[in-house]
């Protein structure tokens, strides 16, 4: 039977291909379309096929995968040419096809850690809806690893700003229930976390450790005991510490945290906070072979001297076994639903620690936000730059205009992430200077009521204003933050087009966006984000098959269903690296 003749529905396809993949283009050379006679190692049809290619949804009817590049795009008549004895035909049975999704920020290196962690994010992702809950989730999950007494227990996803009447987790909760493990529960901003004693003593923290600028460390009534959260940079020498992995251990982890992103229909994922040895893992876990997708790493400014000494500048910006560094990140602030993000107000509900007229605080001191900024702008290489809070994005802005001294001619790819409480006075100088804001609209949903609580009624409806931020001309970027929330990228589309909190209120509903201006900013804008418009992001013919396969067209559906759209299949470079199972 000729191929021309083979009609493949998924999943059925998907194991056909996966037995013959097309062998991926090389990360490093650009993509170029294959020259006649050669044929299509796959042809998609039969579906809505949505290529992102410009501002306004266009479809055609097939597609062509040669040797994993889109060698066509059109009718479906077109193909007939390139259908050989090897090609796949797959009948997408009305499915939709676009390109694969392209993550604005995240922490990958978290990925390889979560699936030995105990998940506790609060209810509707997780089981953690108040300390009983913890515990007990803490409990079970030691249980059935049987992990031995002595060894750390690791949990993720603890949200303090949902626990019933406020009362929150401390270190008298743990003790009570793991006098013989060492436990950490990290904050769900990534930002903090809660320890036992034994896990104090494991890193090193008493009442003699004095909290560092820019840290939180609450300490128990009455006393200068550890009780309660380690917040911000009193955090960063725990989240810098990492279990060594062997050779083995590094590919499994990999490839596993891969699955996670695959799985979501993410092709290309962020490391957005690296330091040196985090780094020196990725690449050895990639030169072995462990990518089945693209990562791209960003070291935080605080390693940077020390990357740049083994991995020179000269090296950024191009993949080597799907992994690259993309740039620098700088962190301002901290989290707002966590009460560290910096505002130019007070919380309404004070600071974490119990302070008065408080506004957060920076990461850094102006002065060293100014150096960073200068530092990385004259190394000539990408920026992403996390700031919350209203006062963050005016240090920002600041540090950004000092940096570039009155000449704005010079492009400079900066991208700021979160961007959560961006004032619309704010906006047009993003417009002046170029600077793309990454937002991050799961917040609408999974945070809007700790920030009603926390900033009021009317800021917490201007989170993440998407639909300002394209009016004005920008093309801002969306993005899961992962491991703050889940990799759910039809959750994330559906919190920037709907804008409802977890209580059902529409969160500031002026802000909404539609559809395929969500996917924009998951896709096409994502790949501008990265400088990779070139190879990502839309489907045109040269351009890497990276493609996500959807049970429903998101431009279509009930706006209020896309959250229940699944992913049915993720293909990197032509081949398929993900399947649901029937």
């Amino acid at each position: 039977m000729t191929a021309s003749r083979v009609l493949l529905t998924l999943p059925a396809c998907a194991l056909l291909a996966a037995c013959k993949p097309a062998a991926p283009p090389s990360a490093a050379t650009p993509a170029t379309p294959p020259s006649a006679p050669h044929f299509a190692d796959i042809i998609y049809h039969h579906g809505t096929i949505l290529t992102m290619a410009g501002p306004t949804p266009t479809t055609v009817e097939a597609i062509a995968v040669t040797k994993g590049l889109i060698s066509y795009t059109g009718n479906l008549a077109g193909t007939a040419n390139l259908q050989g004895p090897d090609t796949t035909i797959v009948d997408l049975a009305g499915q939709t096809l676009l390109p694969g999704f392209i993550d604005g920020h995240g922490h990958y290196i978290s990925s390889l850690a979560v699936a030995n962690q105990c998940q506790l994010y609060p209810p509707p992702s997780g089981p953690a809806k108040d300390v009983p809950s913890i515990i007990a989730t803490l409990k079970q999950f030691a249980t059935d690893r049987a992990i031995p007494k002595g060894q750390l227990i690791t949990g993720y996803g603890y949200d303090d700003t949902v626990m019933p009447d406020g009362r929150l987790l401390n270190r008298g909760d743990l003790d009570a229930a793991f006098p013989d493990h060492p436990v950490r529960v990290d904050h769900v901003s990534m930002h903090g976390t809660v320890l036992n004693s034994l896990a104090l003593n494991l890193y090193g923290i008493s009442a003699a450790t004095k909290t560092p600028e820019g840290g939180i460390i609450v300490r128990k009534e009455g006393s200068d005991e550890p009780w309660g959260l380690i917040m911000e940079t009193a955090f960063l020498p725990i989240f810098e510490k990492n279990e060594k992995l062997s050779p083995a251990q590094e590919i499994e982890a990999s490839r596993a945290g891969q699955l996670l992103y695959a799985k979501a229909g993410i092709t290309t994922a962020q490391e957005g906070a690296t330091h040196l040895p985090q780094l020196q893992l990725m690449q050895r876990a990639a030169a072995a072979g462990s990518s089945i997708i693209d990562v791209v790493a960003f070291p935080f400014i605080t390693d940077l001297d020390k990357v740049l000494t083994e991995f020179p500048v000269s090296t950024w910006g191009s993949y080597h076994n799907h992994f690259k560094i993309g740039g620098v990140k700088i962190t301002i602030d901290g989290s707002p639903q966590g009460r560290t993000a910096f505002f130019s107000t007070p919380y309404l509900t004070g600071g974490p620690g119990g302070q008065q007229n408080w506004v957060g605080e920076p990461t850094f001191p102006q002065p060293l936000v100014n150096g960073m900024v200068k530092k990385v702008y004259n190394l000539n290489v990408p920026l992403i730059l996390h700031c919350n809070g209203d006062a963050a994005i005016d240090s920002f802005l600041s540090a950004y205009e000092l940096a570039r001294a009155g000449d704005f001619s010079k492009p400079w790819n900066v991208t700021t992430i979160h961007t959560q409480f961006l004032r619309r006075d704010q906006i047009p100088k993003f417009v002046q200077y170029r600077v793309r804001p990454s937002f991050y609209t799961l917040h609408t949903f999974y945070f809007a009521d700790a920030h009603i609580t926390n900033r009021g009624p009317e800021q917490a409806a201007y989170i993440s204003p998407m639909r300002d931020a394209i009016n004005a001309g920008l093309r801002p970027t969306n993005h899961t933050d992962f491991v703050v929330a889940p990799l759910d990228q039809m959750m994330m589309l559906h919190s920037a087009v709907n804008r409802t909190s977890r209580s059902g209120q529409p969160i500031g509903p002026d802000q909404r966006i539609s559809p395929y201006e969500g996917l924009l900013s998951m896709t096409a804008w994502a790949a501008e984000q990265y400088g990779e418009e070139s190879s990502k992001g839309s489907l045109e013919q040269g351009k890497r098959a990276d493609l996500v396969i959807l049970d429903k067209n998101p431009l279509t559906v009930d706006p209020t269903t896309i959250k229940d759209i699944h992913i049915t299949q993720t293909i990197k470079d032509g081949s398929p690296i993900w399947t649901q199972t029937p």
